[in-house]
């Protein structure tokens, strides 16, 4: 097992470190405050290849490795979440389901701006009435000569205000169930889509989300993402793709909150000492390291075991639990320590704070996390 990075993505490490410490991180209370990205940082963001990481060399994009996916995500995951959501929603579950389940004609189609960043990524599953249960949702997909007519809606979904290309499921056989679900590619401009209002979220600012509206959207049988009824099962495969990218953003935001309370210990003084002096001071931060190390090693641990091809199904599972489990309490400590300042938004403990509870719903909430981890073990031990 080798978690060392060639030279060239440790370059590329060092590269992202430096535009998020020096051209990211200053504006991030701006893009809290206005709850958008500045052109000129998404720009850069294309010139650095980082909406290219997903995708393979021969369609434009930098074919990185999980190993070297993780690596990225965990510095960008050093800055404002709202931020690397949209970088990550777009290289992951907005983009993986075409390069693996995609013909050649539509990875030539799609792949190439995508990979650029022209066409930003997104998926399409989660509905009123479908959340954790998406074998639930009720959008239907009719065929019609050569095309499928959707009708249905879509909510909660990432990056659906600038998206182009969408990644959506739909029911093509109610009466298979889940086997009667069907992956497309919908493009933002197909007749009778409409993109609903952005919604005002608790945290993940600069990160738009919502409502998708299919009012006899029709759809080219080419589009069709993988084979009839196969939609459901790509949706958890794409989906447990990006569990590792997802923990190594967290990984990145728990590292940051260490370090900044760690810093502030050493230099805040109470009772004539620096707080760092405290016991329950020294505790907690002990408690924040040992879990970062920790989850430092799942994550490229799963990354690992992914790019061998292993069936890590489980594993995955086990790391977006801990992964975003721990960024919460890391970040829940991050406030305790540094007292009232963590508490106002003019510091970043308080936005931090915010972002992470998204992590324990989406993707995947905590309890979906721990039903498959079950449904694996019983497979496991029943064999």
């Amino acid at each position: 097992m080798d978690f060392n990075l060639p030279e060239e993505l440790v370059r590329m490490k060092e590269t992202i470190r430096e535009f998020v410490e020096n051209e990211v991180e200053p504006h991030a209370m701006q893009i809290e405050e206005e709850d958008r990205v500045p052109d000129e940082i998404l720009e850069k963001s294309k010139e650095l290849g980082l909406f290219g990481l997903s995708i393979p060399e021969e369609y434009g994009g930098m074919g990185l490795s999980m190993l070297g996916k993780c690596a990225i995500f965990e510095e960008l995951g050093k800055t404002i979440n709202g931020y690397t959501t949209i970088i990550g929603a777009h290289n992951g579950i907005g983009s993986v389901g075409i390069v693996q389940f995609g013909t050649e004609e539509q990875k030539q189609r799609y792949l190439p701006k995508m990979a650029t960043g022209e066409w930003i990524g997104a998926f399409a599953l989660t509905e009123p009435q479908a959340g954790s249960n998406a074998a639930a949702i009720k959008t239907t997909a009719v065929k019609k000569g050569d095309r499928y007519i959707l009708n249905g809606q879509k909510i909660y979904i990432t990056n659906a205000p600038y998206a182009h290309v969408f990644t959506v499921m739909a029911v093509t056989d109610p009466s298979k169930g889940p086997k009667g679900i069907t992956s497309f590619i919908v493009e933002r401009d197909f007749k009778g889509f409409h993109v609903g209002s952005i919604e005002k979220k608790m945290g993940l600012h600069g990160s738009h989300t919502a409502q998708l509206y299919f009012e006899d959207m029709e759809v080219p049988e080419e589009n069709v993402l993988g084979q009839e009824g196969e939609g459901y099962v790509n949706a958890l495969k794409i989906l447990a793709n990006g569990r590792a990218g997802l923990a190594a953003r967290c990984l990145g935001s728990c590292q940051y909150l260490l370090d900044r309370s760690v810093r502030y210990a050493l230099e805040r003084v109470q009772f004539g000492k620096p707080i760092f002096e405290q016991q329950i001071i020294q505790h907690y931060l002990a408690e924040m390291a040992l879990e970062v190390e920790t989850l430092r090693w799942m994550t490229y641990r799963v990354a690992w075991m992914t790019d061998q091809g292993m069936n890590v199904i489980k594993e995955a599972a086990m790391l977006k639990l801990y992964g975003s489990e721990v960024y919460n309490r890391v970040a829940d400590k991050a406030v305790q320590i540094h007292g009232g300042i963590g508490y106002i938004a003019d510091y970043p403990i308080e936005r931090f704070y915010r972002d992470a509870r998204i992590t324990r719903i989406y993707e995947g909430t905590s309890e979906i996390q721990k039903n498959i981890i079950a449904a694996q073990l019983k497979k496991e031990y029943t064999r």
